[in-house]
Parts: C-alpha cells; sequence; structure tokens
C-alpha cells in the first residue's frame, strides 16, 4: 500500500498536551500517544463509512514527537471533521508490539464517534500470521486487512453547549436511592409510549415516571461507544442473530453510544447526552455511570485491532509474561486493561474528570473494579495507585464512586475494597438476603447484620452503612419476577447450550417452576416480591432497584440476557397497568424511607442505651427479651429506638408467628405494611394507618414482613 501523505491541508508541528483533537483558531490540533510507534499517519475523511480518506498526513519522529506523544496542527479543519490514525512500529508479538498500518485507528480520547463495524469477520479479527508463517505469508496477510471502509471514525467536537446554569444535585448518600437501568432497553418496546424509542431522548421523555418513583440516581448500564456486533452467535431458539446489549466491551471511552442518539451520530450524541444529564438534573435526580475499564472491545490475540492494540499494545494491555503474544484474561473478555501503569492511570482519570466537567455526571460504578487494584503482572496490590488516585483527584472528590468488588479472576473483595471513600456492590447483602426469604436454615443472624448496614464488613475499616449499596437484583442475574418463579436458568436462547450465566441463584420458585395457573403460588410469588422490595428499602445503606422490577418484568428465566436486545431485555410498559399495584408499592416504600430518618442512618447502631434507657437497635424471636439465633429460626424482629419507635417483623417460616411487642407507655402501635394484608392494602399511608386492637401481640403469617410504628409516644 502507497503510504504517502496527499491532501490540500496546511500543518505544522505543534505542542503535545491536550490529547485528542481539539479546535483552536484557525484549525484543529491532533496530538496522540504511542511510545514504540517509528511512524504514524493522520487521515481525515468526508464520510463514516465506505469512502477513501481526502487526506493523508504523515507525522514523523523528528518533527511531530514530543517524547511518546504525536501531535499536528491542522489548517483550516473545524469541529465536524471525521478522522482516524494509522500507525507503523513493527509486527513482533512476541515483544508485545502489534502495530500495522493497514489497520485504522480510533483516536482513545475522541470525544465523539461515527459509523458502525461494518466489515467481514475474517478482515478484522483472526488475522495474526500463524506462529510457524514464513515472512513473506507474514506480509502478505497484513498487507491485505486494511479496514478502513468498515471502521467507525473519529469526530472533532467543540464544547459549546449551552448547560442553562446546570448544577450537580448532590444528594447525600443516606437519601440516595438507585435505578439502574438500560438506555435503549428501558424505552424501545413500541409500549413505550415515547417519541423516541430507545435513545437518550427517549429517557427523558420519562423523566416524569422516575419522578413518580422517587428514585434519586439513574445509573445507566454502559453508554460509552462500543461493538454492538461483536457476539458471533445466534439464537438456536429464534434464530436471531445475537449482539452485544448490555455493552460491557467498550470501544471509544470518552465517545457516548452514537447509536442512543435520535438527532443522528455526526456529534449530535454528545449533545443529546448533555440534554439529558441537564433535564435529569432539573428533576434533582443524579448521572451515575457504569464504566468498564478493566478491558476493551478488542479482545484476545485473535480479535480486532480498534484502536488500543494499534497505538502501544504492550503499554495498555496486561501481556501474559510467559508468552507475551497471549494478553492476561482477568476479567473473562480476553483482555485486561493495564490500569496500574503510569500512562493508562493517566487516561483513566482523564476519561473520569471529563465525564464529570464536560459532561456533568454525578458518579461512576466500575466494572470488575478488582482489576483496577492489579499490577501489571495482574497481582493484587495492597494499595493501589489508580484506586487512591480516583478517591483523592480533586476534580472527582463530590462524586458517588462505586466499585463492583471482584473480577474474574478470583478476587472478591466485598468489605476490603481498598480506600475509605469507595462504595461497593455489596453482593453478600443479596446473597443472605435471597437466602433469608428462601428459608434457608442459619440465615437470622445474616439477616440481622444485612439489614442493620453490614458492619461485618465495613465498620472495622471505619466506613459506615453508606459503603454498602445494597441490591437483591441488578442487571446481571434473574430479575425480581424471575428470582420467585425460576430455580434453573433458562439461556438456551444465548447460543452457549445454557452453560452461560450462574447455576448459584439462590431463587425459589414458591411451589411451581416457571409459569403456573396455580393461585397459590401465584400469591406467595406476589408476597415475595413485596418481601424483597421492603427489605431492601428499609434496610440501612443505600439501595439500588433495577428498571422493571417495580413492574414484575421477567427474562423469562434468563440470567444472563447480556445478547439479548429483544423483549427478554426490554421494558413492556404494559406492565405498568397490569401490575400497578407493585408500582404503587415501591413508591410508597420509598416515601416511607424518607419519612424516617432513622432508616437511613450514617452511622451504625451502637446498642448503647439511649433516650429512655433503650438501645438503639434490639432483637427479638417471637418472645420479647431475646434473640433464637440458631439454625433451624427462621424469624427475627428488631426495635428501633427513634422518634417514632419501629418494629420490623421478618417470618420466613412456612407456618404463621404470634411476635410479642414491647410495652408503650403512652404511646400505642400502628400497623405500616403486612406483606399478607388480606385487604391488599399492603403498604398505608400514615394517616391510614391502623392502631392495632391488640397492643401486646402481632400474628405474622407465613413468609411475610411486617411494620409497626409508635404513634404519639410520651417519653420519659
Amino acid at each position: 500500500m502507497d503510504w504517502t501523505s496527499f491532501g490540500s491541508y496546511v500543518t505544522r508541528p505543534c505542542g503535545p498536551l491536550p490529547q485528542g483533537a481539539t479546535v483552536v483558531p484557525g484549525g484543529v490540533r491532533f496530538a496522540v500517544f504511542s511510545r514504540h510507534a517509528t511512524r504514524l499517519w493522520l487521515e481525515l475523511f468526508d464520510a463514516p463509512t465506505g469512502a477513501a480518506p481526502v487526506a493523508r498526513i504523515a507525522l514523523e519522529r523528528d518533527e511531530h514527537r514530543t517524547g511518546d506523544i504525536w501531535s499536528v496542527f491542522v489548517e483550516g479543519v473545524a469541529a465536524g471533521q471525521l478522522y482516524a490514525y494509522r500507525v507503523e512500529g513493527g509486527w513482533d508479538p512476541t515483544a508485545g508490539h502489534r502495530f500495522n498500518p493497514h489497520k485504522l485507528l480510533l483516536d482513545p480520547y475522541a470525544r465523539a464517534v461515527t459509523g458502525t463495524f461494518d466489515w467481514d469477520l475474517g478482515d478484522a479479527r483472526g488475522f495474526e500470521p500463524g506462529p510457524n508463517a514464513d515472512s513473506a505469508h507474514r506480509d502478505l496477510i497484513m498487507s491485505t486487512v486494511d479496514s478502513s471502509g468498515g471502521c467507525p471514525k473519529c469526530i472533532v467536537m467543540h464544547d459549546d453547549f449551552d448547560w442553562q446554569g446546570d448544577r450537580p444535585p448532590r444528594i447525600p448518600m443516606h437519601d440516595t436511592v438507585i435505578y439502574e437501568l438500560h438506555v435503549r432497553g428501558f424505552t424501545v418496546h413500541p409500549s413505550s409510549g415515547v417519541a423516541h424509542r430507545g435513545t437518550f431522548r427517549g429517557l427523558m421523555e420519562k423523566i416524569p415516571y422516575l419522578t413518580q418513583l422517587g428514585i434519586t440516581a439513574v445509573e445507566l448500564l454502559p453508554v460509552q461507544e462500543f461493538d454492538e456486533r461483536e457476539n458471533p452467535r445466534t439464537s438456536p431458539v429464534t434464530g436471531e442473530v445475537l449482539g452485544n446489549y448490555w455493552g460491557y466491551s467498550t470501544v471509544s471511552f470518552f465517545a457516548p453510544e452514537s447509536r442512543y442518539s435520535s438527532a443522528g451520530q455526526l456529534g449530535q450524541q454528545v449533545t443529546e447526552f448533555k440534554e439529558l444529564v441537564r433535564a435529569l438534573h432539573r428533576a434533582r435526580i443524579e448521572v451515575i455511570l457504569d464504566v468498564v475499564f478493566n478491558h476493551t472491545s478488542e479482545g484476545d490475540e485473535t480479535g480486532p485491532t480498534l484502536c488500543f492494540r494499534g497505538l502501544d499494545n504492550s503499554i495498555y494491555y496486561m501481556l501474559d509474561p510467559r508468552e507475551p503474544r497471549r494478553y492476561l484474561n482477568l476479567t473473562g473478555c480476553g483482555n485486561t486493561l493495564n490500569c496500574n501503569h503510569p500512562l493508562v492511570r493517566d487516561f483513566i482519570l482523564d476519561c473520569l474528570r471529563y465525564w464529570v466537567v464536560e459532561m456533568h455526571v454525578d458518579g461512576f460504578r466500575f466494572d470488575l473494579a478488582s482489576v483496577l487494584g492489579r499490577d501489571q503482572q495482574g497481582q493484587l496490590l495492597a494499595n493501589p495507585p489508580l484506586v487512591e488516585r480516583i478517591a483523592e483527584d480533586p476534580v472527582l472528590r463530590d462524586c458517588k464512586i462505586i466499585a463492583e468488588a471482584w473480577d474474574a479472576a478470583g478476587a472478591y473483595q466485598v468489605g476490603s475494597f481498598p480506600g475509605e471513600r469507595w462504595a461497593e456492590w455489596n453482593g453478600k447483602y443479596r446473597d443472605d438476603i435471597r437466602r433469608f426469604w428462601r428459608g434457608d436454615s442459619g440465615l437470622v443472624g445474616g439477616l440481622a447484620t444485612r439489614l442493620s448496614g453490614s458492619a461485618d464488613l465495613y465498620q472495622g475499616s471505619g466506613r459506615t452503612p453508606l459503603h454498602s449499596i445494597n441490591f437483591v437484583t441488578c442487571h446481571d442475574g434473574f430479575s425480581l419476577a424471575d428470582l420467585v418463579t425460576f430455580e434453573r436458568k433458562r439461556n438456551w436462547s444465548n447460543g452457549e447450550s445454557n452453560r452461560d450465566g450462574t447455576d448459584d441463584n439462590h431463587s425459589w420458585n414458591c411451589g411451581a417452576e416457571g409459569l403456573t395457573e396455580d393461585s397459590a403460588v401465584l400469591a406467595l410469588r406476589d408476597r415475595q416480591l413485596r418481601n424483597f422490595l421492603a427489605t431492601l428499602l428499609l434496610s440501612q445503606g443505600v439501595p439500588m432497584l433495577v428498571a422493571g422490577d417495580e413492574l414484575r418484568r421477567t427474562q423469562q428465566g434468563n440470567n444472563n440476557a447480556y445478547c439479548q436486545d429483544n423483549e427478554v431485555s426490554w421494558l413492556d410498559w404494559t406492565l405498568l397497568e397490569k401490575h400497578r399495584w407493585l408500582f404503587e408499592y415501591v413508591t410508597a416504600l420509598i416515601r416511607l424511607r424518607r419519612r424516617f430518618p432513622e432508616l437511613r442512618r450514617t452511622v451504625f447502631f451502637t446498642g448503647d442505651e439511649g433516650d429512655g434507657g433503650r438501645p438503639d437497635i434490639s432483637w427479638h424471636s417471637t418472645r420479647l427479651g431475646g434473640v433464637d439465633w440458631s439454625a433451624g429460626c427462621r424469624s427475627l424482629a428488631c426495635w428501633l429506638n427513634a422518634d417514632p419507635d419501629l418494629y420490623l417483623i421478618f417470618n420466613a417460616s412456612p407456618e404463621p408467628q404470634d411476635f410479642e411487642l414491647p410495652a408503650l407507655p403512652g404511646g400505642r402501635w400502628q400497623r405500616l405494611l403486612d406483606t399478607a394484608d388480606p385487604e391488599g392494602r399492603y403498604l398505608l399511608a400514615l394517616d391510614q394507618a391502623r392502631e392495632l386492637e391488640d397492643p401486646a401481640h402481632y400474628r405474622a403469617e407465613a413468609h411475610t414482613m411486617v411494620v409497626l410504628r409508635c404513634l404519639l409516644r410520651v417519653r420519659p
């Protein structure tokens, strides 16, 4: 291929910072990192796909390189210009180098990307010459894999958005209720009733619903540009071509997902995302991004060369020290970002700052965050520099930072993720709460610990209940409705012979597997839904709901719907009318949580005596004065010494239980919640709460949760 420069643009050397494409008076500065490259070319395009470049500009080592940064100023270029790079540096996978000038590369700092990954798989993947290939064969393979026509292109962006005075809501953690959702799946279903289905603007149209629900933050599954076509499988059930629906395989970390834009994919996606954030902030709803800094969509050594691999493979990725042509795969996705290389740390921090400063997001949930704490050989560090720098970065200081505190290489750091500022997805909360309501033995102590904020995990390190992100379900696993319907996963449509997804769901089908018309089973399933939701929203810590659980959304037993861009994953909005009782129940629980500060403590219970000579919390079984912590017990009650007092009863046993109630001199108990209420008023407004006829006892039906409050208590 002829690498001669062409085009009529005037160029000159320029400074190395900032990286990316920056609009300046008279043109655009382009800057990109590569330590081991010997030559670069900047190519400019007029169309996203199928077109040859209108200019190719050679960047020479002596003229355009400052340290490891290659840069050039191009006169007359403006915002909206499409561009990409080619890089030369030698093909030597045994030394970790995979330079191939036949591959068009994205700028890691690109603010927007356009086009699709429209190529034949043989053109982009698996192009590496075999280990025994002679040089002629190797050169032939590498010279015939020019992917420019099918590759997406970067877009030069200029920040001129009018934020109209937008400021972060800064909702305190103790007031936060997180709602995890998929931007496309939330509104793409025909029943959504929005004009711009499956887009950022479609989500904007649903803000009144979010406000009515009462949540305070949306946690968006990945919205950074990803390759939705990377999954080569076809569903054996439907024949549908599968894809990467969830988006946990990032291509371009600075760029919002172009397919989520309703207005176009030539930079409009940036504006539309900003409009979404601005609108959510006006509704007092924060935006938390699910970010994937543990791997990229380039996969293993047989995967495509899109960006990092072609710019400087040995810097950006962890390579197997025994065989550097291979990657350390600590993520289960083929490669692992070299997060604690100083240059990669800087890249990640630059990216996080950009999303906070320029895009106004309020926080991040870090997928497989334990990878962020591994050194360049893949070993866990006691004090990982990247984890500490994210926590201490002055620009990110007001952000919520949440770790998924495990990875695919065996690390499980729930309760021990380094750094006092990091909150954690509390997987132990999920498991203990599921197992308690399933009726497992020996879970009364686990329930008490999780209900009161997981002190066993966080108190010893000086953290608080607010470091625990409590959840019963998330995007990964059964939906809440499926949790009470299936005991076995049904992932056949994923094309992996039902081998994918966990088999350890801690679920209970309530007496019949899957769909049934048995009225007793259906009633018990509904009761279990109410139990799970009430436990979650009345526990100490920060609750996280998953979009659709409040509407009884099902995935038909699929507990790994990462590839299902269809009705398995989409939110069917006809469920809102069908199960409006459940939606109203969740909104009432959120109001109840907001009404009583004692349900949103910022410190752990101490057990010390407070007002009235009683401890701030006391635990009981069916009889006052002690707790049965034995393996056979499946019921528990707790008395919160507050104003007003609250009494919570949990009965996971298959039989009703009669609970003794504390005497209240000068006060009386009212029922706020009984998940088995035969009249169907499972959660009453405070002004409708009934005084108990028997002030000394309460009969809790099987598989039931009860909440009582003290009315007009006279304190000594």
